[in-house]
């Protein structure tokens, strides 16, 4: 399947969705991809609420500059972050019997950044055109569980399943 139909099947099944991908092999190239991939539509997901800050606020930094700013953390800086994160969540299951690898816990965090994406742009959209309220309140809870749910099976599947990969 593509990428679109798997972020869909992801939120059905993200354990099978999971397991096929990782079947495919060690494919950093792959994991990075997906993992660049997400952090463009989370970057993408900060407009509407960059552009109502800068419209808020005239004598702040003009939304070119808030821009780039964004685009220096979600598409430079967060990447790193994101790969230190799973690390730590791979040695830190080690402990309680996780016995995958290193590559499988990206994956998991990578593939689960990415299938709950889309409800990080409605999360964007709902801060940028109503604001802090009780909208973005239940839309950030909705896209916050999501992500943890979906990241939960996948990284079950990393650790406990079928988490060793052949090189």
């Amino acid at each position: 399947m593509g990428v679109a139909a798997d972020m869909l099947a992801s939120w059905r099944a993200p354990r099978a969705v999971f397991r096929r991908r990782l079947s495919a092999g060690q494919r950093e190239d792959r994991a990075a991809a997906l993992l660049l991939l997400a952090c463009a539509l989370l970057f993408v997901s900060s407009w509407p609420i960059l552009a109502r800050a800068a419209h808020l606020d005239p004598d702040g930094p003009p939304l070119d500059m808030r821009l780039g700013g964004a685009l220096l953390g979600w598409v430079c800086l967060a990447p790193l972050v994101f790969y230190a994160v799973a690390g730590l969540s791979h040695l830190a299951l080690r402990p309680f019997g996780g016995r995958g690898s290193f590559y499988a816990a990206r994956l998991a965090l990578f593939w689960s950044l990415l299938a709950a994406a889309p409800l990080w742009l409605l999360h964007g959209l709902a801060a940028g055109l109503a604001g802090p309220g009780p909208i973005l309140t239940i839309v950030a809870s909705v896209a916050t569980l999501a992500f943890f749910a979906i990241w939960g099976a996948c990284l079950w599947e990393a650790e406990r399943g079928r988490g060793r990969v052949a090189a």
